[in-house]
């Protein structure tokens, strides 16, 4: 038995007569009565512009392969972004190919045949369908992609492509790399810039299972508080939340108590909850199509703001607002940002930690020492969406209707910065939101979760009084 399996160093030996047995005896279970998946003509579209923009290329866009947590034990796969985009796929080690007349074929492992077949499907670890789960065979991934489907064996690569590089090693070996693959890689950002109907659908999806998670947390602070590790108890009730209605957590979820807010991607999330203090939590659910939210709040843990913690958090309120009025097409993506930071740079003033007018402070940058962070980003497949794409369609470029952001100002306040009052040390706030661009503004996705301080406070009241 010279088949080559992922097998583990604890396995037991197979005997050629329990070999034998494994390869007869199963029933057909061939699904014969399956949908294309929701997203099928979306993905079709989007290969469509894919090979418009190349045309008479072959481009080669892989979903990526498993990465060992620890030995032998893989973390969850997800494909790649781009992949999943153009497919609505998602298994380790399959590959997209648009060849160079727009044709495009999905080559995938399909499940493996067990009547006289492979091995695979009870003894490889990572592929085995009774180690991992099944897979679709041919016929019915091409049902449910709505894409010629071919086995990942029978992938040739060679000759020249455009290739989606740094995703699977086997891939970027084979071929050659070319000055163009680039470009293919800031176009697949590029195009993901502006969402269809169905992905802001998706992302609206995501949001609301967030705000539900937010609401879970809320009600479970009373035991979070009891608990020498408050912060994780938090995280893993949201994470609870985003696995019951989603696939996972969009990233790793931020639950910072006291001064842990002040350190931007806390994710430790080991601290003790204490009443008087703040909590900021940064967490978002992603959908099981990989879209996800990204939502901050910043909550008082006793239920109501002590006035320092108000007139803090105040201010970080009318920043996010004053960025927040700006969102329309044709506004340039840094107006947000340059409009949340004017109202923290005057709050600044009118505390007495910061001198000199407001267009003098804005350009000296000196108020960044307390809002060290942009204020925002695009938000999709990725929580840090379209990172790819080139300055001037993104970062210096202009909003146009149909793309999705966040608007996430904050103050952090660290607890060792003697320029503060010591009242403000130890203090972090960040208040973030989701929004897509719309006509004539933009319309907030997660209004459903209150920003304005009284009534966080009465939504908290109301919750945890339920």
């Amino acid at each position: 038995m010279n088949e080559q399996l992922n097998t583990g160093s604890h396995d037991l030996p197979i005997t050629d007569e329990l070999a034998a047995f494994m390869r007869t005896g199963w029933a057909d279970t061939r699904h014969t009565d399956l949908s294309p998946l929701p997203i099928a003509p979306w993905a079709a579209k989007r290969r469509a512009a894919l090979a418009a923009r190349f045309p008479g290329e072959r481009l080669v866009i892989p979903a990526g392969t498993l990465k060992a947590r620890s030995n032998d034990s893989d973390f969850r796969f997800r494909p790649h972004s781009a992949y999943s985009y153009l497919t609505g796929a998602g298994e380790p080690g399959d590959v997209l190919v648009v060849e160079p007349d727009g044709q495009a074929t999905l080559y995938l492992r399909p499940r493996s045949h067990r009547e006289g077949g492979s091995a695979e499907f009870y003894r490889d670890r990572r592929y085995g369908e009774f180690w991992v789960g099944r897979r679709p065979d041919l016929a019915e991934a091409a049902e449910l992609y709505q894409l010629d489907c071919a086995h990942i064996d029978d992938l040739r690569l060679h000759g020249t492509a455009r290739v989606l590089r740094g995703v699977d090693e086997t891939v970027d070996a084979a071929l050659a790399p070319r000055d163009g693959d680039p470009e293919l890689t800031r176009f697949l950002s590029e195009m993901r810039l502006i969402k269809d109907e169905w992905e802001v659908a998706e992302l609206q999806g995501a949001v609301d299972t967030t705000i539900r998670g937010f609401e879970d947390a809320v009600r479970a602070l009373p035991e979070a508080l009891a608990h020498p590790r408050g912060e994780r108890h938090l995280e893993g009730v949201f994470g609870l939340r985003s696995r019951l209605e989603g696939n996972a957590v969009g990233y790793e979820t931020i639950v910072a108590s006291g001064s842990h807010a002040c350190v931007l991607h806390w994710i430790r999330n080991d601290g003790r909850l204490d009443p008087s203090e703040l909590l900021l939590m940064d967490a978002g659910v992603e959908s099981d199509t990989l879209y996800t939210a990204d939502v901050t709040r910043t909550l008082p843990l006793s239920g109501r703001f002590t006035p320092v913690q108000r007139q803090i958090y105040t201010l970080v309120y009318e920043a996010q607002s004053a960025a927040i009025a700006t969102l329309r097409p044709g506004a340039r993506f840094r107006d947000f940002h340059q409009a949340g930071m004017r109202v923290i740079a005057e709050g600044l003033r009118d505390w007495g930690l910061l001198k000199g007018s407001t267009d003098e402070l804005m350009a000296q940058g000196l108020y960044r020492r307390y809002t060290l962070c942009s204020s925002g980003h695009m938000l999709g497949l990725d929580v840090h969406d379209c990172a790819k794409a080139r300055n001037e369609v993104y970062l210096d470029g202009v909003l146009e209707e149909g793309q999705v952001l966040t608007v996430e100002p904050g103050l952090y306040l660290q607890p060792d910065d003697l320029t503060l009052p010591a009242e403000f040390r130890g203090i972090g706030v960040r208040i973030e939101d989701d929004l897509v661009i719309t006509a004539d503004g933009a319309r907030l996705m997660s209004a459903g979760l209150p920003r304005h301080p009284d009534e966080l406070e009465g939504w908290m009241s109301a919750l945890l009084s339920g």
